[in-house]
């Protein structure tokens, strides 16, 4: 499937289910995030920034499975930790999302994530 064809499956949704290796368990963990797309990468925000479980996981066995809509990609995630860049994919969560909403799900936002979709 072409990248573009990956984005505009996961275009219109407002969430995805990511699925990490437990860094401890080794056993696949799903759960439902909310996501932004730009360029070829989807980019994702840890609810509790890098104290979330699922963000420490990535960290540990980089390749996530996103999925939705019938379409599922397994690729590496990469953090992101610059504060700049922290900060632009956190805009783009408000515009996506409202700023109300990202400012009271996303108490902590010191990190992000991106998966290559293609």
């Amino acid at each position: 499937m072409s990248t573009e064809a990956v984005m505009a499956a996961f275009d219109g949704q407002q969430e995805i289910e990511l699925t990490v290796t437990g860094r401890r368990s080794g056993r696949q963990i799903s759960r439902p995030v909310w996501f932004v797309q730009e360029e070829q990468s989807m980019f994702l925000v840890p609810v509790t920034g890098s104290d979330s479980h699922w963000y420490k996981n990535v960290r540990q066995t980089p390749m996530v499975q996103v999925a939705a809509n019938g379409t599922s990609v397994s690729a590496p995630a990469t953090p992101i930790t610059e504060p700049d860049q922290v900060d632009h994919v956190v805009a783009m969560f408000r515009d996506k999302y409202g700023a109300d909403q990202v400012a009271s799900y996303y108490p902590k936002h010191d990190v992000a994530v991106q998966v290559p979709l293609g």
